[in-house]
């Protein structure tokens, strides 16, 4: 099955492929996005204030504090989805468990 990423999920892989500092073809294939997408996401990040350019760099990316602090809450948020996700999963399997009790066999 194929997951598609959601607009934070890429987000969030952008910031992490910048870090300290990344080229635009970088970002590109470290987050795995094509060219137009990874220059809308830039574009998006530096209007947001998440990232923003060196001077005299010429397209050289740096994550601001803004950016950081984006990051670290989007992996909490990340770690308590995947937590409820499990923990749905596990109700999901009592749930069948009732039903195959309930089941005239």
């Amino acid at each position: 099955m194929v997951k598609y990423r959601g607009r934070l999920e890429i987000i969030a892989a952008v910031l992490r492929v910048i870090g300290e500092g990344a080229k635009k073809t970088h970002v590109m294939y470290g987050a795995n996005l094509s060219y137009r997408l990874v220059s809308r996401y830039l574009n998006w990040v530096v209007r947001a204030g998440l990232v923003r350019t060196v001077r005299g760099s010429g397209s050289l990316y740096k994550v601001t504090a803004k950016g950081q602090r984006f990051l670290e809450r989007y992996e909490e948020f990340s770690e308590h989805r995947e937590k409820l996700r499990e923990r749905m999963d596990r109700i999901e399997g009592e749930r069948a468990e009732l039903e195959n009790m309930c089941s005239l066999e």
